[in-house]
């Protein structure tokens, strides 16, 4: 038995187009609603094709995504006096 109430705003072409589907189903725009939500939340909310996209744009990332190699194993801690080092330089030249 349905006891909660939850309501929101829409767009009105939204609505009209939830009617529709409603009545080209022959259901209720709650049923139409319930049947909805069940089915987003069944599929964590991602939305079809999603993780395809993801997919693509990380293999499009990964080309440019690595690690910064090096002999000086203190870089990390020292780059704010290199960065300044080569700022300098490229001002003199």
């Amino acid at each position: 038995m349905k006891t909660e109430v939850y309501s929101w705003r829409l767009s009105e072409r939204l609505k009209e187009e939830l009617e529709r589907e409603a009545r080209r189903r022959n259901l209720s725009v709650s049923a139409v609603l319930d049947m909805a939500v069940r089915e987003w939340l069944q599929g964590a909310g991602e939305p079809q094709g999603d993780t395809d996209e993801q997919r693509r744009l990380h293999e499009s990332a990964a080309r440019f995504i690595g690690s910064i190699r090096g002999n000086d194993s203190n870089r990390s801690a020292n780059v704010r006096h290199l960065v300044r080092k080569r700022l300098t330089q490229r001002r003199e030249s």
